[in-house]
């Protein structure tokens, strides 16, 4: 049985072990996990699970109040050039009449521009 362990991502040691579901480094102690690597940044999917990117296009699928005001986001409101951020609420965009607001990508739709 001979299984070859991939290098080390991050000093590319050749002398990595594997412990239960993680595979370590022992020059350098850094940790990873076997199967398809990913980038470090997350997919954000809206509400139907449609993937988001910066610049793109959603509408909004629920009356959301903004907190601290008495404004409302009606359904159906469109947002362009979206931008996505880490945190809670993972999209911040700028709304005609609202201005400057994050919104959680579980409220929004994508749309084609």
């Amino acid at each position: 049985m001979t299984e070859t362990l991939p290098p080390c991502p991050e000093c590319s040691s050749a002398l990595t072990y594997q412990m239960d579901a993680l595979l370590v480094c022992p020059e350098c102690g850094h940790e990873w996990t076997t199967g398809v690597q990913t980038d470090d940044v997350a997919q954000v999917r809206d509400s139907v699970g449609n993937v988001l990117s910066d610049g793109d296009a959603v509408t909004v699928i629920k009356d959301l109040k903004v907190k601290g005001s008495s404004l409302v986001v009606k359904v159906g409101t469109k947002v362009r050039g979206i931008r996505l951020v880490d945190g809670d609420h993972d999209i911040d965009c700028k709304i005609p009449g609202i201005g400057q607001i994050s919104l959680k990508s579980e409220f929004v739709k994508k749309v084609s521009q």
